[in-house]
């Protein structure tokens, strides 16, 4: 199987996963806001993935790569506020985010070093 594609399967099944677990957060003002925001940095990933599919330059895609990265990071954050804040009732759940968030950072951390290093070469 490709690698391109298990990587974008993987960002689809983590944006699908926060729209689950999004939409079973406490209802509250404050549950309602970290939601969205969740919603927004955590599918985010997925649809700039696609974009740096067809990114114009080599610069251009490592431009991408580092919002993906961005957004995980912010996705990580979020997920760490909603777990100190008690803001989802399945911390199972919210465990399993978290592990796939920091396997997703780490792997866009190394494709961004990679990229970069690449590009140096080219140069």
């Amino acid at each position: 199987m490709d690698r391109k594609y298990d990587l974008e399967e993987r960002l689809i099944d983590f944006a699908s996963e926060i729209i689950i677990f999004t939409d079973t957060m406490v209802n509250s003002k404050a549950g309602n806001h970290m939601a969205g925001q969740l919603l927004r940095s955590g599918t985010s990933p997925a649809l700039n993935y696609g974009e740096a599919q067809s990114g114009e330059s080599r610069r251009d895609f490592i431009h991408k790569l580092k919002v993906i990265l961005k957004e995980l990071r912010e996705s990580r954050v979020a997920l760490k506020i909603i777990e100190k804040a008690k803001l989802h009732p399945d911390l199972a759940f919210l465990e399993r985010l978290k592990n796939e968030n920091n396997q997703l950072i780490s792997i866009f951390v190394k494709s961004v070093g990679t990229a970069e290093k690449n590009n140096q070469d080219q140069i």
